[in-house]
């Protein structure tokens, strides 16, 4: 495979959370908006939903600079197989809420790492299971008050008051929750042939 160590990084994202998580990683990389319609397809699973937009993301912003590595990730909350993306509105995340509360969802959060001037492409799922404890209209009511969380899906911040709406998770990377698994992202892009640690980028 060719070398693209030495390619720029761009994450195909507007999403603060992902780019405060790329971020912690100390890699420059740059931003461009994907601009890809995120409706789903007709029965689509929640799961298949979330590798579809990451890899159409990073393809679409490759598609721009298709010398450069592409980093494209999505979330879909699945409540049993339904699909729970961004509420958007105060009413719609009241909705979420209320569905959710007392149940297990699975946040399906995919990441896709592309570049297309060198044929490199990898993609990977992270499922965090996230149990809700019962609420009551009230705490719903408050929580979404004090941090309007309407651009996330699943109506919920865990890195904010949100942890207080759960009882347990359970994962194996932990900041796809947040919208961007770390270890697999990072996983890809050392295959990719970007050195993660300030060791390897001194050449020591």
């Amino acid at each position: 495979m060719p070398d693209i160590s030495n390619r720029k990084l761009i994450l195909g994202s507007t999403s603060a959370y992902r780019r405060e998580l790329l971020g912690r990683l100390n890699i420059p990389f740059s931003v461009e908006s994907p601009h890809v319609d995120e409706a789903p397809l007709p029965d689509e699973h929640p799961a298949a939903m979330a590798q579809r937009l990451a890899l159409a993301k990073a393809h679409a912003v490759a598609a721009r600079f298709p010398d450069c590595i592409v980093i494209g990730s999505d979330q879909v909350a699945d409540l049993d197989g339904l699909a729970l993306g961004k509420p958007g509105t105060h009413d719609r995340a009241v909705t979420q809420l209320r569905q959710m509360r007392g149940k297990t969802v699975i946040f399906q959060t995919a990441v896709a790492v592309v570049c297309l001037q060198s044929g490199f492409c990898q993609q990977a799922l992270a499922p965090v299971k996230v149990l809700f404890r019962a609420l009551d209209d009230a705490e719903i009511e408050y929580y979404l008050r004090q941090e309007q969380p309407y651009d996330c899906a699943g109506s919920a911040k865990s890195e904010g008051l949100g942890i207080a709406l759960l009882d347990a998770i359970e994962s194996d990377d932990p900041t796809a929750l947040v919208g961007l698994p770390l270890i697999r992202t990072s996983r890809m892009l050392r295959a990719a042939g970007i050195p993660l640690l300030a060791t390897q980028r001194l050449g020591t």
